[in-house]
């Protein structure tokens, strides 16, 4: 069963407005809820314009179905238990979550993995940037003081390796993935809350979402100790995860139809002593197409 939620045409308009506008779901969110809004309906609500959007679609008008409780809780990609069997590997499980799908992953990599990805990724790193959201250009930002670098998907045994336990960890077929990207975070060094999911607020990750589907789920890999600072932290749900070496960070954003979470919005804390790095897979909704290759 569902129930009909209805709105003003002001609240089209001013929603309709905003998120053309490129500001972040999660903030017209907030703003809803600061003036009373249930959270189920404002959810709702933001949701059908964020998907109407994404589609190209007409604009809601007036009126969104709001799903019964049990019929909106997202169905998990990630394998039940607390043991995961990924290409030979046993990955275990320390924490998870069902709404929104969320997980802390032990043994993902051992330590031999981690400093021979270091290493291979150290000569190759350069400053990080941050999409722009109304161009869709990469841009070096002050919010993201990392260094980083892409590994082409199966460039060497090693990486081809690691894709392929974590494809099958994810529960995506291998080709749904981007390329690893490896993050190095010095002393002082984090990132300001953002999402993974490709906002269609300019044409290249409109044309990126064209080409690969939306991404649906990230795990974020800790290839080093951090002796303090540097946590991966989801302010929508309180949670902060320490950066342990062979652990790993694993939460979905994006449901079958194409719905994205906006509660998914997370951060790096600063490192306040050592430097972290961190190996990032991506999964998309279908076969990842690069811009290169679909020119």
């Amino acid at each position: 069963m569902s129930t009909i939620v209805r709105f003003s045409p002001d609240l089209g308009r001013w929603l309709t407005h905003n998120l053309d506008a490129g500001l972040a779901p999660q903030a017209v969110l907030a703003t809803m809820l600061k003036q009373g809004m249930s959270e189920r309906a404002a959810h709702a609500i933001v949701a059908a314009f964020v998907d109407a959007r994404r589609q190209g679609g007409a604009m809601p008008d007036g009126a969104v179905e709001l799903p019964d409780e049990a019929s909106s809780r997202p169905v998990a990609r990630l394998a039940p238990g607390t043991r995961i069997l990924a290409a030979g590997r046993e990955i275990v499980v320390h924490s998870r979550g069902e709404d929104p799908v969320f997980a802390v992953l032990g043994n993902v990599v051992d330590a031999e993995e981690c400093k021979a990805i270091i290493e291979m990724a150290r000569p190759r790193l350069k400053p990080s940037t941050l999409v722009d959201p109304m161009s869709g250009r990469d841009v070096v930002s002050d919010k993201r003081a990392s260094w980083g670098m892409f590994f082409r998907p199966g460039e060497n045994d090693l990486v081809a390796r690691l894709d392929r336990r974590l494809s099958a960890l994810m529960n995506l077929p291998l080709e749904n993935g981007e390329g690893l990207q490896v993050l190095h975070y010095p002393t002082g060094a984090g990132s300001e809350p953002h999402y993974d999911y490709l906002a269609p607020t300019n044409a290249a990750n409109r044309e990126s979402v064209a080409r690969s589907g939306q991404r649906v789920s990230t795990l974020v890999t800790y290839l080093d100790d951090v002796p303090e600072g540097g946590q991966t932290v989801f302010p929508q749900f309180g949670l902060a995860v320490s950066p342990i070496r062979g652990n790993a960070c694993y939460f979905e954003y994006c449901d079958d139809r194409g719905r994205v979470d906006a509660r998914s919005l997370h951060a790096s804390a600063a490192v306040t002593r050592g430097d972290k790095w961190v190996m990032t897979k991506w999964m998309r909704e279908r076969r990842f197409v690069a811009a290169r290759e679909g020119a």
